[in-house]
């Protein structure tokens, strides 16, 4: 076994080990998880592969916030995108093996990530906390109301008015309005100011109270995946404020490469 391969068995013991020392797991997550599971918005033959036409006008990756598209274009690459990452029916293989590693011990979850991959992966919904967000929602743009919506029905009818050739949506009524006010309408997901958080602060209140309610001798286990620097204060900081916090905590930082 080379060096780099004896490193990572130990690691990987290592982890095993304090994971059945712990009293509590808080898994956090960022998007580098998603992309070890095969939903990298970087990669850019799944992006050729997906938006042709997209391609062909010279975007190369998933990464389109602040891309001035027309409404037609915008919305058939959201709900190409969405349909893709969010709507997929199969559970996925790395978040199923990575509720069977945390088995029965309790846990929480909190990503940045959109996708709901944790729930779809057998992680228990009411224990998981996105605060970015969900694909899985819509809101009024303005806001002119913190209600949000299913964006299922949104994402189908798109697609049916999707024109993969030119990667608009031909049928222009099919284009999204608010429910309430008939104005514009955008995915939930934190992008700026007027993101409507209100479907997420019931999880931020059971997590923040879970955590509040530990004893400070508790032995947390903090698994970080993936988290970079971009939102340092979603993920990476916080975990950071918890082993502090708790003087038996420990963090493990894994990022998938």
């Amino acid at each position: 076994m080379n060096q780099p391969a004896f490193e990572m068995a130990a690691a990987a013991d290592t982890i095993r080990t304090w994971l059945t020392e712990a009293d509590r797991v808080l898994i956090t997550a960022g998007a580098g998880l998603s992309a070890a599971a095969g939903y990298d918005y970087g990669d850019q033959d799944r992006f050729k592969e997906l938006f042709p036409s997209l391609h062909r006008f010279g975007l190369r990756s998933r990464y389109l916030v602040g891309v001035p598209l027309p409404p037609a274009l915008l919305w058939g690459y959201w709900a190409v995108h969405i349909d893709d990452i969010r709507f997929s029916p199969d559970p996925n293989p790395l978040y199923r093996r990575l509720r069977s590693l945390v088995g029965d011990k309790e846990h929480w979850v909190m990503t940045s990530n959109v996708d709901a991959l944790f729930a779809r992966g057998g992680f228990a919904p009411d224990r998981v906390f996105t605060p970015q967000g969900d694909y899985g929602r819509y809101q009024c743009a303005t806001p002119c109301t913190p209600t949000t919506w299913d964006s299922r029905p949104l994402i189908a009818r798109l697609l049916a008015a999707y024109d993969p050739a030119t990667g608009a949506v031909t049928d222009l009524s099919a284009l999204p309005r608010c429910p309430n006010c008939g104005g514009e309408v955008e995915i939930n997901v934190r992008i700026g100011p007027e993101f409507v958080d209100a479907p997420y602060l019931p999880a931020g209140r059971r997590l923040h109270h879970w955590l509040g309610t530990a004893p400070v001798d508790t032995r947390l286990l903090i698994l970080e995946f993936g988290a970079g620097f971009n939102t340092p204060g979603v993920i990476r900081w916080p975990g950071e404020r918890l082993t502090r916090r708790f003087p038996h905590s420990r963090l493990v930082r894994v990022n998938p490469t």
